[in-house]
């Protein structure tokens, strides 16, 4: 089966999931050139979204088609294949940034968030509603921190974009009504599960005592990750060893053997059969391979 291709932005190679940034644009730059289709694709660490204000077209969302009436707001988290078929009078701003930064903060200021966050969707949007008046100011102002390139960048540009997603919440739950509660309590379960694995994944416990700790079965948490996830409680846990893995391998002086052990494995070859598994190199690999590439981003 041919896989989608994996980008950071459409036509541009991905950045790994341990280099941290992020980008906008207005729709037309890129889509334009493309004779105004974007194939499916998907975006590995990075999610997108998308204030379409004029034109119309057409998206399609993780096999789900979805018409494009303006104004309307566009959520797709990583790892969500998408594309789309855009009208030349298409216009609106487009912002592509790393999920789990967003995520951190969101869980810090307002775990409902992460419901929003992780739902890909396609948000119709009232211009006289209220909330709707704060979208455009807030767009403009992450374009102008985008293209700053001063110290801060990232901090300040992951601020304005989660007073964004606070501003879509709020559209929504007018929208919806009761249904953000239920959404709001299973966005704080998953919060709970995914703050034990930042606390426990070096000690390489068992999905069953994540469920425990949680007061839920394992196959409670199993339906849950999927459907917050996309991916079974156990390929979470993994996917936070890999990505502390891959930054200690970056960032770090440590010997392989040393990163093993911060890890909790018990010997280095156990660790390097479990991170070839997951990233198809062996660690030593893996180092001189992004160490290059951080070298000649300069």
């Amino acid at each position: 089966m041919k896989s989608l291709p994996n980008y950071d932005l459409y036509g541009a190679e991905a950045k790994p999931a341990w280099l941290d940034s992020f980008s906008f644009e207005w729709i037309p730059e890129r889509s334009g050139p493309n004779n105004w289709e974007i194939d499916a694709h998907t975006h590995d660490a990075m999610m997108q979204l998308l204030y379409v204000s004029s034109g119309a077209g057409e998206a399609l969302i993780d096999g789900t088609k979805w018409a494009i009436e303006p104004p309307c707001l566009i959520v797709i988290p990583a790892l969500t294949p998408h594309g789309f078929r855009f009208a030349p009078t298409v216009d609106g701003p487009v912002v592509t940034a790393p999920q789990r930064p967003l995520e951190a903060m969101a869980a810090v200021a307002r775990p409902e968030l992460l419901a929003v966050l992780r739902t890909p969707a396609v948000i119709p949007v009232v211009p006289d509603a209220r909330h709707v008046g704060a979208l455009m100011p807030l767009f403009l102002a992450l374009e102008r921190e985008a293209r700053a390139y001063a110290p801060g960048q990232i901090a300040a540009g992951t601020a304005l974009l989660l007073a964004i997603f606070v501003q879509i919440a709020r559209i929504g739950e007018g929208r919806e009504g009761g249904a953000s509660a239920e959404r709001s309590r299973r966005a704080a379960r998953i919060e709970r599960f995914r703050a034990l694995v930042d606390r426990h994944f070096r000690d390489h416990l068992p999905v069953e005592s994540y469920a425990n700790e949680l007061g839920v079965s394992a196959g409670q948490l199993a339906r849950l990750c999927r459907e917050a996830l996309g991916m079974s409680p156990l390929e979470a846990i993994n996917a936070r060893l890999v990505h502390e893995a891959q930054r200690e391998l970056v960032y770090s002086t440590l010997a392989v053997k040393q990163i093993a052990g911060l890890l909790g494995f018990a010997d280095e070859a156990y660790f390097g059969r479990f991170f070839k598994k997951h990233v198809a190199q062996t660690p030593t690999e893996f180092r001189e391979a992004a160490r290059r590439q951080l070298a000649a981003a300069g």
